[in-house]
């Protein structure tokens, strides 16, 4: 795919506002909400008490005390319990936005138009930068060819992105699934699930697995949740798994044993593939 495409997709996109709401969310999720200014966005993550996953969303700043979070389709109800949860004694609303999203992608120039009342944050995934843009009506730039939501999976999965329900869940400590630096803050103060995340971040970040990707040169099948094993032994599953379309190979999410050296052949069934960083 070159060039610039777009595609329509699910996205769960949730209002919060009241004059706590700054406060609110500072002691809740893990990014710094009082270094956001309006207009910009950031990911962050709430988490358990034990500092496991809950939730990875989008946050953006509007004005005031106003924001709104996007996640992965299914995850919204999930981050609004959460969110509920500690909400006491606090002027806080929660309100789930039936909003367009729009996946843009293949590295436009210019940021597409932002919709009335919507946001556009800029994508940084590695070989497949653009932007998503998101409103109560989503307008695509002329220039950019519309592809299928599931090639938007296939950039998704080649970029190494986790998505909930996938590489994120319950279980899941955020270090191994890489995404601690670009989705918490250790200047800004307590966060709940914060101690796990800061004793793990003073040891390295080794964690007992981590997220990879693996890669194949040929139209071997690859499927979710299937065992990775190397010279006869299992050292990981598969989260998401792609075929191999005009995008390119079949290519996957995993996490393997930290005991594998990167990169590394590993086997899927049958299937001889790389695994590597992400």
């Amino acid at each position: 795919m070159t060039g610039p495409w777009w595609c329509r997709a699910p996205r769960d996109v949730i209002a919060i506002g009241g004059s706590d709401a700054s406060s609110y969310l500072q002691g809740q999720i893990s990014q710094d909400v009082s270094a956001l200014a309006v207009g910009q966005s950031a990911w962050s993550l709430v988490l358990a008490p034990q500092g496991k996953v809950e939730a990875f969303f989008r946050l953006h700043a509007l004005d005031g005390d106003r924001f709104v979070a996007d996640c992965d389709p299914g995850a919204g109800a999930r981050l609004t319990e959460r969110l509920e949860r500690f909400r006491l004694r606090v002027d806080v609303t929660l309100e789930p936005l039936d909003w367009q999203y729009a996946a843009v992608r293949g590295g436009p120039e210019a940021p597409p138009p932002t919709p009335r009342g919507g946001v556009v944050a800029e994508v940084t995934w590695p070989g497949f930068e653009g932007y998503d843009v998101l409103g109560p009506a989503v307008t695509i730039p002329d220039d950019a060819d519309e592809r299928s939501v599931a090639d938007l999976e296939y950039t998704r999965v080649a970029a190494g992105w986790p998505a909930m329900g996938r590489e994120l869940t319950e279980r899941t400590i955020p270090a191994e699934a890489g995404i601690v630096e670009f989705t918490v803050s250790f200047t800004k103060g307590c966060f709940t699930g914060q101690e796990l995340v800061a004793r793990i971040d003073s040891r390295g970040n080794n964690t007992p697995r981590r997220l990879v990707r693996l890669e194949s040169d040929n139209d071997s099948v690859l499927a979710d949740g299937a065992t990775v094993t190397l010279d006869g032994a299992d050292v990981g599953t598969v989260t998401s798994a792609v075929a191999a379309s005009a995008a390119g190979p079949p290519v996957a999410l995993a996490y393997l044993h930290r005991s594998v050296e990167l990169p590394a052949t590993v086997s899927v069934g049958d299937a001889r593939v790389s695994a590597v960083d992400r």
